[in-house]
């Protein structure tokens, strides 16, 4: 092999390596605000719980780490609630629409997936298992989720976006 084809094949292949490594688009499945008046077919006010230190105790054993924020919107017709959360997959945020009615999830929806492998928790065979779920003692699910191969970094980030949503949609009710 020649030295110009030996110098095209290493800028061949440093090229690839580039390509690769660069971070996987977000894929926008569904705006957050559409979501909201898909689910109250009409457009409500957002309200705010704060995050006092206790909740955020217990957010953050929920989450493995402390929420983000001081302050979760969502919103609320008084017999359902909205809650849009992110979590981290492997690497990059995951943002979901999550439906609680009367302390069980109506509905999950996957809005904006960013990662560039486990993509399949978007689809509706993964997300039906978390209806009618509801907090079991511990702030755990009242059942087990199965998981998808390639997948368990972002079943575990919706895992937790559950529970949290559901453990909120409590607090916001006291």
């Amino acid at each position: 092999m020649g030295r110009g084809t030996q110098r095209g094949l290493a800028v061949l292949a440093t090229a690839i390596g580039v390509c690769s490594a660069v971070p996987a688009r977000s894929q926008i499945y569904q705006e957050p605000e559409a979501f909201i008046a898909e689910v109250f077919g009409s457009k409500l006010a957002p309200k705010v719980l704060w995050l006092t230190k206790a909740i955020q105790a217990e957010a953050g054993a929920i989450l493995g780490h402390p929420p983000a924020q001081l302050r979760q919107r969502y919103w609320s017709n008084g017999r359902k609630s909205v809650w849009i959360l992110e979590e981290t997959g492997k690497e990059e945020p995951i943002t979901a629409g999550i439906v609680v009615a009367e302390g069980r999830i109506e509905h999950v929806r996957v809005l904006v997936y960013r990662e560039s492998r486990g993509g399949e928790v978007r689809r509706s065979s993964f997300l039906t298992q978390f209806h009618d779920v509801k907090l079991a003692p511990g702030n755990r699910l009242d059942r087990d989720i199965d998981g998808i191969v390639g997948a368990t970094l972002s079943v575990g980030a919706i895992d937790r976006m559950a529970r949290l949503a559901l453990y909120f949609d409590r607090k916001s009710r006291d």
